[in-house]
């Protein structure tokens, strides 16, 4: 194995971004206790900002400046460490350093991110060269969001979100509110009752409709849809508010990502996605949370 000698201390800075699901159509549960998902998703540029101190000895340590965010094992970000030099038979000590720009439980996927980061930042400094394979079954034992964050572009996720088949999409423009609050992605699905989601198991003809949809910029308008928003904002009505405001606001398309609460708006002009950012930051107060940001 191709191992990097580390003497002293080296520090390597990355950046962590988020994702939105612009389609999550859940297929049926699995016998693992798992769903099969369909998503169509996108990474944007609202970062997570880590900086991973690496040196001779022993330890994981994880330090974040949002103190909602679980340090050691709490957190994904040191399992992922923990599971890389597991994996690769090294010992080292990692200070992990994340200052928060993704909201906590958000539907954002941040900490997700943070934990792919930390897997693919470790590779590269320590010289390892694990290949994509292994990187991608680390990730998976570590959450079904993580093997996504290692591909960097978008894609159409199946199964459990693991498989990935990368797809080319338009660098949309979005708006997008967050409610303040947290929503446990378990609590959800437990309380996602499949009975009431239209039968359409054909998996190859829901990514073929997707596929139709995303030929053109204002395609993907037509294929907005989230199986899980029904259980979120039953329960968080503030989730429909929030979209009427994205609406009002002048956006293509309105959705919640993932399992919530964070909704977006979708603009297929940049200047008109800035001005209703401006317009929302000024007008909207706490808890609330505004960005904007770009798909990448």
């Amino acid at each position: 194995m191709n191992e990097r000698a580390v003497s002293g201390e080296m520090d390597l800075k990355l950046l962590a971004p988020a994702k939105v699901n612009l389609f999550l159509k859940v297929v049926g549960r699995r016998d693992d206790g798992y769903h099969d998902i369909l998503s169509l998703i996108q990474p944007i540029s609202l970062y997570d900002e880590l900086c991973l101190g690496i040196s001779d000895g022993e330890g994981i340590e994880v330090y974040c400046d949002n103190p909602g965010v679980p340090g050691g094992k709490g957190n994904l970000a040191c399992r992922a460490a923990e599971a890389f030099l597991r994996e690769v038979g090294l010992k080292r000590r990692i200070t992990i350093r994340i200052t928060k720009r993704i909201p906590v439980g958000a539907g954002l996927g941040g900490g997700s991110s943070d934990a792919a980061s930390v897997l693919m930042g470790l590779n590269e400094a320590l010289g390892t060269g694990l290949e994509g394979r292994r990187l991608r079954e680390m990730a998976l034992g570590l959450g079904s969001d993580v093997p996504f964050f290692l591909l960097g572009t978008p894609a159409l996720a199946s199964g459990r979100g693991e498989v990935l088949e990368p797809v080319e999409l338009p660098s949309y423009s979005y708006v997008l509110l967050n409610p303040g609050f947290s929503v446990s992605t378990a609590w959800v699905y437990n309380n996602l009752d499949l009975t009431k989601i239209r039968e359409n198991n054909k998996l190859i003809d829901l990514k073929e409709s997707v596929k139709t949809f995303m030929k053109e910029p204002p395609g993907v308008m037509d294929c907005l849809e989230n199986d899980l928003e029904a259980v979120t904002s039953g329960r968080y009505p503030a989730i429909v508010g929030m979209e009427r405001v994205l609406r009002e606001a002048g956006a293509d398309g309105v959705l919640m990502s993932g399992s919530g609460p964070t909704v977006f708006g979708i603009f297929l002009d940049e200047r008109r996605a800035q001005d209703a950012y401006s317009a929302l930051k000024s007008r909207l107060v706490q808890p609330h949370w505004v960005f904007v940001a770009k798909g990448l």
